[in-house]
């Protein structure tokens, strides 16, 4: 009975980390990273790279970049095993850390030099005469509106608690 439940849940694991990848390339992370993140993820314990490797196939060059660009986003810890001299990585398994941290780092990434795009773009027209020149400034300005406003509610409920999130998501959405 263990032999066929060790199986499945190896399968399961598999499946996530082939399906964790795919969604990572449509939150703009490549598919080898993802894949690491849901690998370590749901992984009973840290692992080292020649595990992470050997798990999913990739080179060591892919995996340490990889594995460095987590630890950059906040995502994977570098583990200290006593005794051992390889380097072990834990991922974080706190699901509303988990989002914290990619909301911020998409922010970092995509909002904020969107929005800097969307300013510049309005102060250089702000002043232009013509109707084409009125209506892109317009446009520029209610794209930044639109994008700052979305970005301060990120920030916002990024920060709250993830009980009092639950709590004003289920108010909005009830």
């Amino acid at each position: 009975m263990k032999v066929a439940t060790d199986h499945k849940l190896e399968q399961a694991r598999d499946e996530f980390v082939a399906q964790w990848g795919a969604l990572g390339t449509q939150w703009g992370i490549n598919r080898t990273m993802a894949q690491i993140h849901a690998l370590l993820m749901t992984a009973p314990q840290a692992m080292c790279t020649d595990e992470v490797m050997e798990s999913l196939k990739i080179s060591r060059g892919n995996a340490h970049t990889n594995l460095k660009e987590l630890v950059n986003w906040g995502l994977v810890r570098m583990i200290v095993i006593k005794g051992d001299r390889r380097d072990f990585y834990e991922a974080e398994k706190d699901v509303w850390q988990i989002f914290t941290i990619i909301a911020r780092e998409r922010k970092r990434r995509e909002i904020d030099p969107a929005l800097a795009l969307l300013n510049k773009c309005a102060e250089e027209t702000k002043g232009l005469k013509g109707a084409e020149a009125k209506a892109f400034h317009n446009q520029m300005k209610q794209l930044e509106d639109f994008v700052g406003f979305a970005s301060k509610m990120s920030d916002r409920i990024s920060s709250m608690r993830h009980g009092l999130a639950i709590q004003l998501a289920s108010k909005i959405l009830g």
